[in-house]
């Protein structure tokens, strides 16, 4: 399998986590396709006509996109029923990689309208709402998520693992640990200390 990515996307990464934590890391390729909206990677686009990363290249089909149905794809592939469980907590799972999805797009927009766009149409208003999405995600994981976090780990923890790297890697000032203590022992302690997520640290 081919898998077009970015080695600064938390996506991708989202999906390499799931890949390493079902041991299939290794039947990867991996080949760039870094584009941005205004300048579109022309191989991204040939596979991905909304031309987003990740784009998941099968040995035996089409290409397969978003992140999410990509690592439903690679779950069910393996066969795995601890990254996406059956049952309520399901539901719960899937909830959380919303959450984390959530706070990776606005970090994405944050970085565009701070990088692509000109800063004398720069619109402040507009970064301070996406800013606020995250805070409010964050806040929510930290008030009524940390049952779920002291569980099995699943595809909503890849999800919120790679958002708060994310955060780390481009916004490390924002210092989002500062007001939530729980949810920095469980990225540190938890899961960092885990093959997947070292594996996976951004670079670029």
């Amino acid at each position: 399998m081919e898998l077009i990515w970015a080695g600064t996307s938390p996506f991708a990464r989202k999906v390499m986590i799931v890949a390493h934590e079902l041991d299939i890391a290794d039947t990867i390729q991996t080949t760039d396709g870094t584009g941005t909206p205004i300048a579109p990677n022309s191989s991204t686009v040939s596979y991905n006509p909304l031309g987003k990363l990740p784009c998941l290249i099968p040995d035996d089909g089409p290409a397969i996109f978003d992140s999410r149905i990509i690592c439903q794809y690679l779950i069910a592939r393996a066969g795995d029923t601890k990254l996406l469980p059956e049952g309520p907590s399901r539901w719960e799972t899937l909830t959380l990689e919303s959450l984390g999805d959530g706070i990776c797009d606005a970090g994405i927009l944050i970085r565009y309208e701070t990088v692509l766009r000109p800063e004398a149409l720069r619109w402040p208003e507009w970064l301070d709402g996406q800013w606020s999405k995250i805070d409010r995600a964050l806040d929510t994981v930290e008030s009524l998520w940390t049952a779920h976090l002291a569980g099995p780990f699943d595809l909503g923890h890849a999800s919120l693992g790679s958002a708060l790297g994310y955060l780390d890697f481009r916004y490390g000032d924002r210092e989002w640990r500062s007001t939530r203590p729980k949810l920095a022992a469980w990225y540190d302690e938890k899961f960092m200390t885990r093959a997947s997520a070292i594996a996976t640290v951004p670079v670029g």
